[in-house]
């Protein structure tokens, strides 16, 4: 029986890839997981409540757009966040943001372009579904480094114009998974020109746009707002999962132009799982919300801190500006995250399996990755056990 090719040169998915590494293993202590970007904050306390008083809605088929309710809510959180307006027909409720960052790839990228294969820019590193996302859009994924020389965020300018003029999507997360860098409005408004003159879309994920230490990132929506630009030549995609502590309710959006939105609809309408209408009941409520996401940044803040004070004096140590991963430095990911295992039961994620070889190098071998999902307490000992294990 044979199988598709697109997939065959697919490395083993990170997580998977670690039990691997690791859990033939004994651990050197009592485990802190340190790896998997799940927050652990308390959710919200009125979501029981109000799913509760939706429980009826599990009888029904839900709205495959998002209900009015929901859309009204995330089109005023906008409007708060970003001071833009963003009607409901430029709206989609997401089952979770992936299946967004996914299905926006399949329903936006052209077959060809000027002729010729298309290609999907992603950072290098970066979050998994890009690159399937082009591969089954039929379109060549293009890794593209976002290390310290480009300040942790991918310099698609200074790609060739050839490759650029086949360029129908450019991926960029802000703040930036794993490495915590946040996108300027420069950024963006430079983004947006080398889009406008290049002729492709930008998918911005902002998933972790409401973890930040002082200034709240800019986003996408608003810098091209500002600069005037096309509104069908950016989408941006949000989560509940980071910002209000619900990985579990699958609840994001994605907001772009009203025909990008309604090409994204139109596959959902034929292969998407759109969110129950108890869970969107749930959604609309979170995203009205603001004190609870202010009450879970002061636990991240507080964690910032902690890690500050750890690596105080350490220069390999990079303080990220957002989100709650830490990108430390090492020889080598894999060997370190294994020490580290073996020695202290702290659990991390080498940064390798979030990026991809070219030409013969891998920007995360170099790194791991730490979340600081946990209490503030196991953070700082988890934090503390790996300095002493691996930078003493």
């Amino acid at each position: 029986m044979a199988f598709p090719e697109r997939f065959s040169n697919l490395p083993e998915y990170a997580f998977p890839r670690l039990r691997g590494l690791l859990d033939h293993h004994q651990p050197g202590g009592d485990q802190i997981v340190m790896t998997i970007g799940e927050p652990r904050h308390p959710m919200p306390d009125f979501v029981a409540d109000v799913l509760n008083a939706s429980i009826g809605g599990f009888a029904r088929y839900p709205a495959n757009n998002g209900n009015d309710a929901l859309l009204a809510s995330i089109s005023g959180w906008l409007k708060r966040r970003y001071r833009v307006d963003v009607a409901a027909d430029r709206l989609m409720a997401l089952n979770g943001t992936r299946e967004g960052l996914f299905n926006a790839a399949i329903a936006l990228s052209p077959e060809t372009k000027n002729g010729k294969k298309p290609v999907i820019l992603t950072p290098n590193p970066f979050y998994q579904v890009y690159a399937i996302g082009a591969l089954v859009a039929g379109a060549e994924p293009h890794f593209s480094p976002a290390t310290a020389a480009t300040g942790q965020l991918p310099d698609y300018r200074a790609l060739p114009a050839d490759l650029l003029d086949r360029v129908t999507v450019a991926y960029v997360c802000s703040p930036a998974n794993p490495q915590g860098a946040v996108a300027s409005a420069e950024y963006w408004a430079d983004l947006l020109d080398l889009a406008e003159k290049h002729d492709f879309r930008i998918f911005a994920d902002e998933c972790y746009a409401e973890i930040y230490r002082d200034t709240p990132p800019s986003g996408v929506l608003e810098v091209a707002a500002r600069v005037g630009a096309d509104p069908e030549r950016v989408l941006s995609f949000h989560s509940l999962s980071k910002r209000s502590n619900l990985p579990g309710l699958r609840s994001g959006f994605v907001a772009g132009g009203v025909q990008s939105i309604r090409a994204i609809r139109q596959l959902r309408a034929y292969a998407g799982a759109p969110l129950p209408e108890p869970l969107q009941a749930v959604a609309s409520a979170v995203w009205n919300d603001e004190a609870h996401v202010e009450a879970s940044r002061a636990l991240y803040r507080r964690k910032y801190a902690v890690a500050d004070e750890v690596f105080s004096g350490l220069n390999a140590f990079a303080p990220p500006e957002a989100g709650f991963f830490l990108w430390l430095p090492v020889a080598d990911g894999e060997a370190a995250a294994l020490k580290l295992w073996r020695e202290t039961g702290v659990r991390v994620l080498p940064g390798a399996y979030l990026s991809r070889d070219v030409n013969g190098e891998n920007p995360g071998a170099g790194y791991i990755r730490v979340a600081l999902v946990a209490p503030e307490d196991e953070t700082r000992r988890g934090l503390t056990l790996l300095r002493d294990c691996l930078y003493a």
